[in-house]
């Protein structure tokens, strides 16, 4: 798991390829198996693989013009009235993209929460007005060589018992 961990990175150029139901049923598990505030487990995952509907949140997604070019995006939807929301979708989106690295499958997180493109995303998708959008998860194959990232050391993070 720390080898899979280590080596995600956001990738922003797909290859066309399909991703197969069984890979993506995986990692669609992976985000419903997360830990959530009081177990609500309030996300929703909106599958869109559809090329018209991915060209169309294209278009309305500030940051992920390259959504375009992915076979697939999750867009990961909590309820609006819950607090713990953003939190707990965030911890299915991680779920999410590390199950996907682990089947060799790139991903991008792309923002959504409370951005310009998130009301219109909603309607787009057809999202009952509840929910609101927190991440999407642009999912494909790549043959990018995506260099790491700095990272700031473990050292320079990490506090025991006082900051």
């Amino acid at each position: 798991m720390y080898e899979i961990i280590k080596r995600r990175r956001s990738v922003r150029v797909f290859l066309p390829n399909a991703i197969s139901r069984e890979d993506l049923n995986k990692i669609l598990d992976a985000g419903r198996l997360a830990p959530s505030a009081n177990n609500l487990q309030q996300w929703e995952f909106v599958v869109v693989d559809d090329k018209d509907l991915r060209l169309a949140l294209s278009d309305l997604c500030q940051w992920g013009r390259f959504i375009k070019t992915a076979p697939v995006t999750i867009a990961v939807f909590g309820d609006r009235q819950n607090s713990s929301t953003p939190l707990d979708c965030a911890a299915a989106t991680e779920n999410m993209i590390i199950m996907a690295s682990a089947l060799n499958i790139a991903s991008c997180w792309v923002a959504g929460y409370r951005k310009p493109h998130s009301e219109s995303i909603r309607k787009l998708l057809s999202v009952p007005r509840n929910y609101e959008l927190v991440s999407l998860i642009v999912l494909g194959y790549s043959d990018a060589d995506v260099k790491m990232p700095d990272k700031r050391s473990l050292e320079s993070v990490t506090h025991f018992n006082k900051f």
